[in-house]
């Protein structure tokens, strides 16, 4: 009983044996990109219609009001990182603060967390890849883009998907760090055409009247809570993701420095992306139009007459979407990799290759997780995060 009220110091954790500790390679740049490649997934395509239908223009208020919210568990979480440069993030604190049988919990909450993570972002995935398929004129049998529950066998893209992100962290970690950057370009450039497109043709009028459901949380004549702060507790999703940079400070060159740079300084680069997309949707068309769809950017740039610039950025949604699962495969094999290493898993989990510094046996521990969860379509076929 008195191994699971061990605790470790700060020095136990940072300091580890030979053949069992991971290179260093990682500097603020690619923290900020595995930041905002996990922070801005589907959320914003998607969650800014929920949000607006919710809130109406004051919808730039909720993602403000999330954005502060998640800015300040950005910061604890920063300063925890820095403290205990160690992989594990939230398990390792645990371990130090709290004990083993805590630790044990908080591990494997994230292990299921990230695989329920990269399980329905993986099928959002999906549905991306097979609408733009269909667009294509090809169409994939039902059953092979379904889970069970929708009348499918398995979800094969997301399955293969979920795969060849695994594989790219094989990779190694710098690889894999440098292809994440270039995606999230890519992501961040799709946003910026939506921004060039939509904001030349704001309307103030659009943004008449401002907070039509107020600013708390209230139930309105529909069943619908409405509201900013409504908003804000939807949209607080479409800031989740910040928390696997601290999966990284064992990898990080610099970790006093660069951590706080890189949880921080994307927590800020999305919050300004998402609060300059979301002023361009509510100022570019009335929420009223985009409030109820499932794709409100492609809608609102159909509507003022780019249609290929809603497939543009559709298909770049394809391309650099992947770049959330990256972010939480990478940060799940970092919590197997140290509650190996302290015991709670066999210790095999914990070897690491010698020739490129990173765990050589299978690396996104808790494929079989994701694997049922993304084949069986969690989530159904919808998207999240």
């Amino acid at each position: 009983m008195s191994s699971w009220l061990r605790r470790k110091s700060i020095d136990q954790v940072t300091v580890h044996e030979a053949g069992r500790q991971l290179v260093r390679s990682l500097s603020w740049p690619h923290l900020i990109a595995l930041g905002i490649g996990a922070i801005v997934g589907t959320g914003i395509y998607t969650l800014i219609g929920v949000g607006a239908d919710k809130a109406g223009p004051a919808v730039l208020l909720s993602f403000v009001a999330a954005g502060i919210v998640c800015a300040c568990a950005a910061l604890a979480y920063a300063e925890m990182a820095t403290m205990m440069p160690a992989a594990g993030s939230a398990y390792t604190y645990s371990y130090t603060a709290l004990g083993e049988s805590i630790a044990w919990v908080v591990g494997w909450s994230l292990v299921l967390e990230y695989s329920l993570v990269v399980s329905t972002v993986a099928v959002g995935w999906s549905g991306y890849f097979v609408g733009f398929l269909q667009w294509l004129g090809v169409e994939l049998p039902h059953a092979l883009v379904a889970g069970p529950h929708a009348g499918g066998i398995v979800n094969l893209p997301a399955v293969v998907i979920t795969f060849l992100v695994a594989g790219m962290l094989m990779a190694g970690t710098k690889e894999s760090a440098t292809l994440n950057a270039v995606l999230v370009v890519l992501k961040i450039i799709a946003l910026g055409v939506f921004v060039a497109i939509a904001l030349p043709a704001f309307n103030s009028a659009n943004l008449q009247p401002f907070m039509p459901y107020g600013f708390s949380k209230a139930m309105g004549p529909d069943g619908v809570e409405r509201g900013v702060m409504a908003a804000a507790a939807i949209i607080f999703f479409a800031f989740y993701g910040f928390d696997a940079i601290s999966t990284a400070a064992e990898e990080t060159k610099n970790p006093g420095r660069d951590l706080s740079i890189g949880i921080v300084g994307s927590m800020i680069g999305c919050t300004l992306i998402y609060v300059l997309v979301a002023l361009s949707a509510v100022g570019a068309m009335s929420f009223t139009v985009f409030g109820k769809s499932p794709e409100p950017l492609a809608l609102i740039l159909r509507e003022l007459g780019h249609g290929k610039a809603a497939l543009v950025i559709g298909a770049v949604a394809i391309i650099a979407l992947p770049t959330v699962l990256l972010a939480f495969l990478y940060g799940q094999s970092r919590i197997f990799f140290v509650m190996s290493r302290d015991g709670l898993l066999p210790r095999g989990l914990s070897k690491v290759s010698a020739r490129k510094g990173q765990r050589a046996h299978r690396y996104a521990g808790g494929d079989d997780v994701v694997h049922r969860g993304a084949g069986g379509g969690v989530g159904g076929r919808s998207a999240a995060g």
